[in-house]
């Protein structure tokens, strides 16, 4: 269907292109008399401004994008609805795509929000995510850019982080109080900085209470799935070192481990202790109830679009913007998978 233009309302009214296109926006040098002729004719015609050629004249979109690794993430559906909720309440859509943790799609999709000409990109990092032209060519394009969650520290951008040492630390110092000694880590990929950061802050607790680290008590995820979390639980029950408490990167893993336990009759937590990350909606209803880290899914989000909007509106202002990065708070929920009954 063609779509009616300016100029066909113009010559239709015998006024000026420019005329109708003030009476549209409620110019007050327009008459009321002609602002109404324009907008009967415009309503009449299905007129939609073309939003193309709108942009090119404003340098705007009102459009943002969302790269995330994956949308059926409890934590990452949190994010979303953060970052949609600010935009709404300042007139942005978000295009949200998702990387499926690839290192190659991601690249496209940066590609693609480019060539979209959002106004800003919010992006967390695959787990493929080693290489980084394609985010410094956001950069040099000087696109407002917000990273969180899983993020790259070499990239001069704001970011929305927790402290995943210091997180980690108080999950592995919780196990501990509860009289766990043998504290295995299932952790996330090699490459992830959360991964990373996570797994130093479970060494690190237990250097701080005297613990000696050893390595053949950590198993390290090919991918944060259930099915990830049964796999190791039967290898730590196959293996039989005595391991009293474990620590899991993330809920989704986490559950996978409390599913073999049961199913094997594993006494959770008087026999081993759980302790997940993120809390996870399905980390309160399975049995035993998981003890988890709280991640704050929606307060990041709306901190990263809120950052990407000071960016946004100082570049369009001319003025320099200097990156910023706002950490989050998280705590220890306490639940049945880490209470040992005396």
């Amino acid at each position: 269907m063609r779509e009616t233009t300016l100029k066909e309302i113009a010559s239709a009214l015998g006024i000026s292109i420019t005329t109708v296109s003030k009476a549209l926006k409620n110019y007050p040098d327009v008459s009321d008399k002609t602002k109404k002729a324009v907008i009967a004719l415009a309503q009449e015609l299905d007129y939609t401004p073309n939003s193309f050629a709108v942009n090119l004249r404003t340098k705007e979109s009102k459009t943002i994008g969302l790269i995330i690794p994956e949308v059926v993430h409890h934590f990452f559906s949190g994010v979303v609805n953060g970052i949609i909720a600010e935009a709404e309440k300042n007139g942005y859509l978000v295009i949200i795509l998702q990387s499926n943790e690839s290192l190659e799609l991601e690249k496209k999709q940066v590609a693609l929000l480019i060539n979209k000409r959002v106004d800003g990109i919010i992006m967390s990092l695959s787990n493929e995510s080693n290489d980084d032209v394609h985010i410094k060519d956001i950069l040099k394009k000087e696109i407002p850019f917000v990273q969180f969650d899983k993020i790259s520290k070499l990239i001069p951008s704001s970011k929305v982080i927790i402290n995943d040492q210091k997180a980690a630390m108080e999950a592995v110092q919780h196990l501990i109080d509860m009289g766990c000694r043998k504290i295995a880590h299932i952790r996330g990929l090699e490459n992830p900085q959360n991964a990373i950061d996570r797994f130093l802050g479970y060494k690190k607790a237990l250097e701080k209470n005297g613990i000696p680290f050893d390595s053949s008590l950590v198993y390290s995820c090919k991918a944060i799935t259930f099915d990830q979390g049964v796999e190791f639980a039967k290898q730590i029950l196959e293996e039989d070192k005595g391991i009293d408490g474990i620590f899991v990167i993330t809920d989704l893993v986490a559950v996978g481990v409390l599913a073999h336990f049961n199913e094997k009759g594993i006494e959770v937590p008087n026999q081993i202790a759980v302790i997940g990350f993120s809390n996870w909606l399905v980390s309160q209803v399975i049995t035993p109830k998981l003890s988890t880290v709280n991640q704050p899914s929606y307060d990041m989000g709306v901190a990263a679009f809120t950052l990407l909007l000071e960016e946004i509106l100082s570049r369009k202002e001319g003025k320099s913007f200097k990156p910023k990065i706002i950490e989050l708070e998280t705590e220890v929920i306490v639940r049945e998978s880490t209470l040992k009954k005396s």
